[in-house]
């Protein structure tokens, strides 16, 4: 395992220069750990202990989700891969050292049948053209494939063909389906999705549970760590069985179901309402009974609870990477309760919102960063803040 490490660092990416995706590229994984490492104590050591990283044993084709933007340059020759960096200038990507290794290969040998199946490139300029982007997602698990091929119009000349013969180049495939994207825009995905093959849903496992995961679902991308992640911030919340668990933003209902397992009950609570659905779903596939999810503002939703009097024993929180506003952390502060877990995927904001709830009546306690990003910048952190004059939890 060391020297695959080793062998991949030594001979780097070639397309670093071009992409610009990873920052950290030519930079050892030993390195990045120990940067990651600086910068989340940098904006928490003043306020907790800031516990080792978690850093992954193999930090290569960790992206369980991979996407492909379709272009032709002007010698007629088809490219697939990403965007350059501040462009609209695809760099062709064959295969890349943290997306999915199958999932590149599949990308390749879609691009290799366009020209038999007689299938243009979309232009963005003048709008011609059919093919715009291919996703792939994959359950690391299950071993569960979805194709998403992103189209400019509902039609896929000879689709059945196209399916039967990307699926005996793939036969791991387990569904493909067409998505419709007709606007101007630089949004992935359209609303309209036609199943061309399978379920039009794949399924994965997190944590011993089984998650629904469709086209435009939210799942995290690295799930090994993942598990990691999730399991301290849940270890952090110190359930019992007896307890009453917020989850705020909660997504598809990841963390909340992880916690469900061992609280008496859990309330999860999201804007998006497609998100919301996905949630419902995996807790009926879960056989759960004890979580309920709304579609609404968590803020809101909590300062209607505390009006009421209504109390919860712990508050999971799981915001973007712009942190939570003030008008969230009041209302958790109104709700107050004993136990605050804080998952942040931005250590800045999370030391700007953990500032705001230490003036308010909380102590961060602990707090471990885990790398869910290797050879970028990103870092992950889970933070336990408790109720000042609240029972401390074993």
């Amino acid at each position: 395992m060391k020297e695959d490490r080793k062998k991949s660092q030594k001979d780097g990416c070639p397309l670093a220069k071009k992409c610009g995706g990873c920052e950290y590229q030519g930079v050892s994984y030993e390195k990045q750990l120990e940067k990651k490492q600086q910068e989340v104590k940098k904006w928490m050591g003043s306020y907790c202990k800031v516990l080792p990283i978690v850093g992954m044993e193999q930090p290569y084709h960790y992206r369980n989700k991979v996407h492909a933007v379709f272009d032709r340059l002007k010698n007629g020759t088809v490219v697939s891969g990403i965007y350059q960096e501040g462009t609209h200038n695809v760099v062709n990507v064959d295969s890349c050292l943290i997306e999915d290794e199958l999932s590149d290969e599949i990308i390749c040998d879609i691009r290799g049948m366009l020209k038999s199946f007689k299938i243009k490139t979309y232009d963005e300029d003048t709008g011609y053209g059919l093919l715009r982007h291919v996703l792939i997602r994959r359950g690391f698990t299950t071993g569960q494939v979805m194709v998403v091929l992103v189209l400019s119009s509902p039609i896929l000349p000879s689709k059945n063909n196209f399916v039967k013969a990307l699926r005996k180049l793939h036969p791991e495939i387990s569904t493909v389906v067409l998505n419709v994207n007709d606007k101007k825009t630089s949004m992935v995905l359209g609303e309209r999705n036609i199943t061309l093959y399978g379920k039009g849903y794949i399924e994965d496992e997190l944590c011993g549970l089984t998650f629904r995961i469709s086209p435009s679902s939210f799942y995290q991308v690295n799930p090994v760590q993942t598990e990691k992640l999730y399991e301290a911030a849940v270890h952090y919340a110190h359930l019992t069985g007896k307890e009453r668990v917020f989850d705020a933003y909660c997504g598809i209902g990841t963390i909340g179901m992880v916690a469900a397992k061992n609280a008496r009950e859990v309330i999860g609570v999201e804007l998006n309402k497609d998100a919301v659905r996905d949630a419902i779903t995996n807790a009926k596939r879960n056989n759960m009974k004890n979580i309920r999810f709304y579609n609404d503002d968590a803020g809101e939703f909590m300062v209607e609870m505390a009006a009421k009097k209504e109390k919860v024993d712990v508050l999971f929180m799981d915001p973007p990477r712009s942190g939570s506003n003030e008008a969230f952390l009041s209302s958790a502060v109104k709700l107050s309760p004993e136990r605050i877990v804080y998952v942040s995927c931005n250590p800045e904001t999370l030391a700007r919102d953990v500032k705001y709830l230490t003036k308010h009546g909380y102590e961060a306690k602990e707090c471990r960063p885990y790398d869910m990003f290797p050879f970028t910048g990103h870092v992950e952190s889970a933070v336990l803040l408790q109720r000042r004059g609240a029972t401390p939890a074993h």
